[in-house]
């Protein structure tokens, strides 16, 4: 372990540009990397155990005075230092207000039979959501309702990508997630005895009626075309949020968060 960082300055460096690189799905999965950029993102995925393996960092672009015991932190968990000068930051930087820290790391995510599971545990089902930041908002309210875990079913987003992290504020790193396909997820559920309650706009159960105690799991989909019949067959009661307005959903992360919040309130 090298006990001062390298400085690169050329935009022309093979490692900024495979930096770049990760910005794509299909780089990221071959190399085996995730880019995790900013100092709450990087700090909580130190904090979970999540390995790191290289932090490039730029002073001039630091936003307060933590960096320091951060890289130190980093360092001391054997990662690697890369310190670049601002404009090779801004170049693998994604965000457009770049805060000086950007940490590869590995995958987040673990398979099902790696979940934790008992006798009260609150999993968050998100089916076939699409956009990365209201899978990013889903992890904030999983991590803020101390749910059990999040499933991430027939995924379109990958769980991966920069703006998931991004959105969930590190919480990527804070609440065990699993993908899996609906047939595997279902059958896992129903192995480990956990109910299965789907949000549905047509259900005949207000969600403030259900019973959200003991060992549930609350399945959203889109708001565009909703959930799979399948996930509807399968459960054990379907559950509504009465909407009073002209419009008929609401924006699935917003969903997510009113059905968790409302297992916590049931179970305190």
């Amino acid at each position: 372990m090298e006990k001062e960082p390298f400085v690169v300055k050329s935009l022309q460096n093979a490692g900024i540009k495979e930096v770049v690189k990760l910005r794509k799905r299909s780089f990221r999965e071959d190399k085996g990397r995730l880019l995790i950029e900013g100092y709450r993102e990087v700090l909580r995925a130190l904090e979970s155990g999540h390995r790191l393996h290289d932090l490039y960092f730029c002073p001039p672009l630091f936003q307060g005075i933590n960096e320091s015991g951060l890289l130190d932190r980093v360092r001391d968990a054997g990662s690697r230092l890369v310190e670049c000068t601002e404009p090779v930051f801004r170049k693998i930087a994604y965000r457009d207000r770049p805060e000086g820290v950007l940490a590869l790391g590995d995958p987040a995510g673990r398979s099902l039979c790696k979940m934790p599971s008992g006798n009260d545990s609150l999993f968050l089902v998100a089916e076939a959501i699409e956009k990365p930041g209201n899978l990013g908002s889903i992890l904030r309210s999983a991590d803020a309702a101390g749910a059990t875990g999040v499933l991430v079913c027939d995924q379109r987003t990958d769980i991966n990508n920069p703006n998931t992290v991004r959105a969930s504020i590190g919480t990527l790193f804070t609440v065990p997630v699993a993908q899996a396909g609906i047939q595997e997820t279902i059958g896992w559920l129903k192995r480990n005895q956990v109910r299965i309650l789907v949000a549905t706009p047509d259900a005949p159960t207000s969600y403030t009626r259900a019973d959200l105690t003991g060992s549930v799991a609350l399945v959203v989909g889109t708001e565009q075309v909703g959930l799979s019949r399948t996930w509807i067959e399968h459960a054990d009661e379907s559950i509504c949020i009465p909407m009073h307005g002209r419009a008929d959903s609401l924006n699935v992360a917003n969903a997510a968060t009113i059905l968790l919040f409302e297992a916590v309130r049931q179970r305190s």
